[in-house]
C-alpha cells in the first residue's frame, strides 16, 4: 500500500507523529482502565454516590474535583452524615470554587447518599481512601500527559501541513489531534479504492450472525487491523456529532430507531 507514497507522509516528520499518535492512544487507554477500578473501591466507600440516578447525584462529573475532594478529605461517611449542613455548604463552595450553582441542594444530597450507604468496618475506610487517592492522582497526570501530547501533535502536524491535513481538519469538529491521528494512519487517502476499503483497514466493519437462512441483527464490530486510526476515526465523528446540528440530528434520529443497543 505504501510504496508509492512520497514526501511528506514517509519522512522522519510523518514516522514522529506516528510515535506521538500511538503514544497519546496509550495515555487514554490507561485512564479508561483506570476508571473501573477507581469506581470499583469507591462502590465500596460510598455505595450511593455510585449508584444513584443522574437526577439525584450530588455531582455531575464523579471524576471532577469537587467528588475528588469529598471521596478523599472525608474519610468516612459519618464525617459527612454529622458534619453540619452549613459545614457540608462551604466545603461544596470551596472545592467547586463557587463554580455549583445550587450548593444547598447539593450538600443535602450528598448527606442524604451518606446516611443511606452502607457501613464498613472503620478499620476498611483509610486503605480504600489510600487507593482513591491514588487513582485520583493517576488520572490526573495521565490527562496532563495527554494535554502535552495533543500541543506535541499539534506542533508536529504544523511541520508537515499538506493539503490532506487541511482537508479533515475543515470538518466543523475535528480538531488538529483526530485530523492528525487519521492521517498518521493512512496518508493519502487516495491509497483506498473505497470507502469499505478504509472501513475495513480501522476495523469498522461488522460480522455476519448467521444461522442457516436467519441472519441476525445482533453483530459485533470487527475490531481487527488499526486500532489507532479506528479510535481516531471514532472520535472525529463522535467530534462532528457534537458540534453540528445536522449531524446530531441525524445521530438521533438513527439512535432512537435501535431497540437493542
Amino acid at each position: 500500500m505504501w510504496k508509492n507514497l512520497s514526501s511528506p507522509w514517509r519522512d522522519s516528520k510523518f514516522l514522529a507523529l506516528q510515535r506521538l499518535i500511538q503514544h497519546r492512544l496509550h495515555l487514554v487507554e490507561c485512564i479508561t482502565h483506570e476508571k473501573p477500578y477507581m469506581v470499583s473501591n469507591i462502590c465500596l466507600k460510598f455505595n450511593q454516590l455510585a449508584v444513584l440516578d443522574k437526577e439525584d447525584k450530588p455531582f455531575s462529573d464523579k471524576y471532577g474535583a469537587t467528588s475528588a475532594a469529598v471521596l478523599t478529605e472525608f474519610l468516612s461517611l459519618d464525617d459527612i452524615t454529622y458534619f453540619s449542613i452549613e459545614y457540608l455548604i462551604a466545603f461544596v463552595k470551596e472545592k467547586g470554587k463557587n463554580q455549583i450553582s445550587n450548593s444547598l441542594g447539593t450538600a443535602n444530597l450528598l448527606q442524604k447518599a451518606a446516611r443511606d450507604s452502607y457501613r464498613l468496618d472503620k478499620v476498611l475506610y483509610k486503605p480504600l481512601n489510600v487507593s482513591i487517592t491514588f487513582s485520583f492522582n493517576l488520572i490526573k497526570a495521565f490527562e496532563s500527559e495527554v494535554k502535552t501530547i495533543d500541543k506535541a501533535i499539534e506542533k508536529n502536524i504544523k511541520g508537515i501541513n499538506t493539503t490532506e491535513y487541511q482537508f479533515p481538519k475543515s470538518i466543523p469538529g475535528i480538531g488538529p489531534v483526530p485530523a492528525s491521528g487519521i492521517l498518521a494512519k493512512i496518508g493519502f487517502i487516495s491509497v483506498f479504492k473505497s470507502h469499505n476499503a478504509l472501513a475495513k483497514y480501522a476495523g469498522l466493519t461488522w460480522r455476519v450472525n448467521q444461522s442457516g437462512n436467519s441472519t441476525s441483527d445482533d453483530t459485533n464490530v470487527s475490531k481487527t487491523s488499526n486500532k489507532y486510526l479506528r479510535y481516531h476515526l471514532i472520535e472525529a465523528a463522535n467530534s462532528v456529532k457534537n458540534n453540528s446540528p445536522e449531524y446530531k440530528k441525524y445521530y438521533k434520529t438513527k439512535f432512537d430507531e435501535i431497540t437493542t443497543h
